[in-house]
């Protein structure tokens, strides 16, 4: 007689399950899957509604009643928090006007233009041979603003370039009898100063500007000495990448750059404690990790955004598994540089500078796990729905669950990594030759990937940042035709949306997704795959050398990629380059030749317990 189980294997984001009907010689047949969104934190009482869905959806599947369902399975898994923090640790600020913000990208006619800066109004009384730069303010029509600038020329005035207020550069440099460079949208064009020298810069059609950009180039025109320029290099910085640009030396304005307190973190290790200043950047950040490890737990400075951070996570899975705050500690930290924009302290007009910053991600872990309870509920929640007489217990531990699944995929053998990367951790688990197993649990992951993406690009919107992360990118160059990142065209019959046109998309299944930025197709996708690679091979790596006998990673033989991150269009490519020196043979994995890099533990969890029948003392580890 067949017994009827169902291996569901909760995970932080997906709760997946597969039915089988195991016969009593112990032959196993999977007759049905399912996936479903996890419901609450992973490990904790919260999650019985999703995995009673996943249950029902793949009952349906196999065509089994759910009354004839005799057991689940759940997963042995300690929970698992990840918290996210982005410390800026410079900023650029401004004493005065010395940048004024504008609209790089609607500047009118080309060239470089010094001189002094006039109002409108005062231009009819500039001298024959003076070298001025034109401010006029908003309310002043194109025409007008064209007539007096061409009038002043004709005098003799040296009118070098124009500020305007208005949306009216092209409009004004087509009517002018000799070209000059001219920015315009100045959100407050009433704040520039008068009689300053400035300079004014606009780069022809698809170039940026060179001069403005260059710190030489500013102590070229303002004549600086070197401590000057020192001072100056920030608002060069800021400028780069722009079409147009302006500058302006007032006698007491200042640029500088500082460094902002962001705290400290303490680590405890097993044997080892160490302290470290955020502000000292990601590398010593981790150096220090990996001094201290095995990490037992970290603290965060009181008072400072990483303290907040590391705190919250730590309260937020107290309060999620009911344990006491002194039993949860902190597993693992990543930290990672990157450069955000942020707006420019003391600038006229919302001026931006790239700043340097560390994101940070903390993986909580508690002293024991909860499942018993969670398997408990399950199996109450379905004796409600009519399962009377279905039982649910935990059956096995997750990283050996999903080892023994990952080597149902075709072409692997022992010893085994399986490298599951989820949305706030990546795990990893090794089976040697012996089947002994052992497993590592890391911070950062998809999360920290979409955040990085949105603080990088300036979106402020994650949920752009997650599909920029996850699909292709395009540029809709017509109404009829898109070239794609790497470089080839897709036509189409029908003209494309007019949102679309002239702008990059993400290329997702259900269509094409403007993405609302400046920023160009290269740069947009240079900052995507750096953010992955920052964190997926970089965990990825950390990961096997944390479970690589003596940490020799050529003594490990397959690695196997699990998860929904696997299904990534350029991730597992990205991790097998890195893995190649090694020898290392890494793919996707594809669990019972069927289902992908899915369903792995789940399948996990009934292969082993079909191995029981017959032998309760031995839970065999060959697929």
């Amino acid at each position: 007689m067949s017994v009827t189980v169902v291996g569901v294997d909760i995970g932080n984001s997906t709760t997946e399950a597969s039915v089988a009907l195991i016969d009593e010689d112990g032959s196993v047949r999977y007759v049905g899957v399912a996936l479903t969104r996890t419901t609450g934190i992973k490990g904790t009482v919260k999650n019985v509604d999703g995995v009673v869905k996943a249950v029902t959806r793949a009952a349906q599947d196999a065509g089994i009643r759910l009354a004839d369902l005799d057991v689940i399975l759940l997963n042995e898994a300690t929970p698992v928090i990840s918290g996210l923090a982005m410390e800026t640790i410079t900023e650029t600020i401004i004493t005065e006007s010395t940048m004024i913000g504008h609209d790089p990208r609607t500047p009118g006619g080309r060239g470089l233009g010094v001189g002094t800066i006039v109002d409108f109004g005062a231009l009819p009384d500039a001298a024959p041979g003076d070298q001025v730069i034109v401010v006029v303010p908003r309310g002043v029509d194109f025409d007008l603003t064209a007539s007096t600038l061409n009038a002043a020329v004709e005098r003799g005035v040296d009118v070098t370039a124009a500020i305007l207020g208005n949306d009216d550069a092209v409009l004004v440099a087509n009517r002018l009898n000799r070209p000059i460079p001219i920015i315009d949208e100045v959100s407050r064009v009433d704040a520039v100063p008068v009689g300053m020298l400035a300079a004014v810069e606009v780069a022809g059609p698809g170039q940026s500007i060179r001069t403005l950009s260059n710190a030489y180039g500013l102590a070229t025109i303002f004549e600086l000495d070197p401590d000057q320029t020192r001072v100056v290099s920030p608002v060069a910085r800021a400028l780069t990448g722009n079409r147009s640009a302006v500058v302006i030396r007032t006698p007491s304005g200042d640029v500088e750059d500082r460094t902002i307190p962001a705290g400290s973190l303490e680590f405890i290790g097993a044997a080892k404690r160490g302290s470290i200043d955020v502000s000292r950047g990601a590398a010593e950040i981790m150096a220090e990790v990996e001094r201290v490890s095995p990490l037992r737990d970290v603290l965060g400075e009181s008072g400072t955004n990483t303290g907040g951070m590391i705190s919250n996570v730590r309260q937020s899975m107290a309060d999620l598994s009911k344990h006491a705050l002194a039993d949860v500690h902190i597993g693992d930290l990543l930290a990672i540089d990157t450069l955000v924009p942020q707006e420019v302290r003391g600038g006229v007009a919302g001026e931006v500078a790239l700043e340097n910053a560390v994101a940070l991600a903390a993986m909580v872990r508690t002293k024991e796990s909860g499942m018993q309870a969670v398997a408990d509920a399950v199996a109450a929640a379905l004796a409600d729905a009519g399962c009377r007489r279905i039982s649910a217990v935990v059956g096995g531990v997750e990283a050996e669950m999903a080892v023994l699944g990952a080597l149902t995929t075709p072409g692997t053998d022992k010893p085994l990594v399986v490298l599951d990367m989820g949305g706030g951790s990546t795990d990893a688990a090794v089976i040697d030759s012996e089947g002994a197993t052992q497993a590592v649990h890391l911070a950062g992951a998809g999360d920290l990937v979409t955040k990085l993406i949105d603080a990088e690009l300036g979106l402020d919107n994650l949920e752009l940042a997650e599909e920029i992360k996850q699909f292709p990118l395009g540029k809709a160059e017509s109404f009829f035709h898109v070239r794609l990142e790497n470089g080839t065209v897709q036509f189409f019959e029908k003209p494309l949306s007019p949102n679309a046109f002239a702008r990059v998309v993400t290329l997702t299944p259900t269509g094409m997704n403007p993405i609302p930025t400046r920023h160009s197709l290269d740069r947009i996708r240079a900052v995507r795959r750096t953010a992955k690679e920052r964190v997926f091979v970089v965990n990825a790596l950390r990961a096997l050398r944390g479970i690589a006998p003596h940490g020799d990673l050529r003594r490990i033989g397959f690695v196997v990629l699990l998860g929904g991150c696997a299904l990534d269009f350029e991730i597992p490519d990205l991790i097998a380059d890195a893995v190649a020196p090694y020898g290392i043979v890494c793919g996707t994995g594809n669990v019972r030749g069927t289902e992908g890099p899915r369903n792995a533990v789940a399948s996990g969890l009934v292969a082993a317990y079909a191995a029981t029948q017959g032998a309760p003392d031995r839970i065999s580890v060959d697929a």
